[in-house]
């Protein structure tokens, strides 16, 4: 699933009063030597600032989860019988339903967060177990193509041989929305019609291939948009909760992609 999470809307609730309001002035007024009249004290619980380092640990924290759940899901598995387990469907359910609240309540994060790593950890390890079964090895080659499209989006964002113009996230965050939705017609259109109705999702043929390489290629995108986010919001001195809210962003994009990545291995074996 993408990621449109990590945008200028989530700046604007972050910089909220309660959230990331500013400290008061002490100053005196030296006319008459009364202190100025204020709305009261305001709540220092975000005093600190969200920084590179500090998401990157966020983000370290949630990724242990995400692995841990997901042997836990790999292992559900069971190698005679090959039934999906039913506990990781249900881990799409709470991971959607983090997702849906962290988009209005980005604040929650620090607990929403590790919630979704869990569930969406379940299902994640249950689906590469299931393609491991039809395909051996696939599942390392989608997790070391995960990992080299991750620092080659790094390195091109940090050289800014790739530039997050306005321009540049209008495009992306509108063609991950445009996905999506095909995504959620698609599966509507599945339980009507049939899982053949939209067969190209799935296909080998060339066509399918090249829908998943372009959306392979459309999360590496999100990933710069990720990475934007993250430096805007050091240098702009978002409050630190943010730190767990841009890494809950980045874990969804790097999720979507291996997911795409073993969609796309598995066509290219079937051919």
């Amino acid at each position: 699933m993408a990621n449109p999470l990590l945008n200028d809307d989530a700046f604007s609730k972050a910089s909220r009063a309660g959230w990331a309001a500013p400290e008061p002035s002490t100053r005196v007024d030296r006319s008459t030597r009364i202190d100025p009249i204020d709305d009261g004290p305001v709540s220092t619980w975000h005093s600190q600032t969200m920084t590179v380092s500090g998401t990157a640990t966020a983000t370290g924290v949630l990724f242990v989860l995400l692995l841990a759940a997901a042997t836990a899901g790999w292992m559900s598995i069971d190698d005679t019988t090959t039934q999906f387990p039913p506990l990781a469907f249900v881990g799409v359910l709470v991971g959607l339903g983090c997702v849906f609240g962290l988009m209005f309540k980005p604040m929650l994060a620090k607990y929403l967060a590790p919630v979704y790593a869990l569930a969406q950890g379940f299902f994640v390890g249950a689906v590469s177990k299931a393609y491991n079964d039809m395909y051996d090895g696939i599942v390392v080659q989608a997790a070391g193509a995960t990992v080299a499209t991750f620092l080659v989006m790094l390195v091109l964002y940090r050289t800014q041989i790739i530039k997050v113009t306005d321009r540049f996230r209008r495009i992306v965050i509108g063609a991950t929305l445009g996905v999506m939705l095909l995504y959620a017609v698609s599966f509507i259109i599945r339980l009507v019609a049939g899982s053949s109705a939209v067969g190209f999702l799935n296909s080998p043929s060339a066509l399918g291939i090249l829908f998943s390489v372009f959306v392979c290629g459309l999360a590496a995108m999100n990933l710069a948009l990720d990475f934007d986010f993250i430096e805007r919001g050091s240098k702009q001195g978002l409050p630190k909760g943010m730190e767990w809210f841009a890494a809950f962003g980045l874990m969804v994009t790097i999720i979507w992609l291996y997911l795409e990545i073993l969609r796309l291995l598995a066509k290219l074996n079937r051919r």
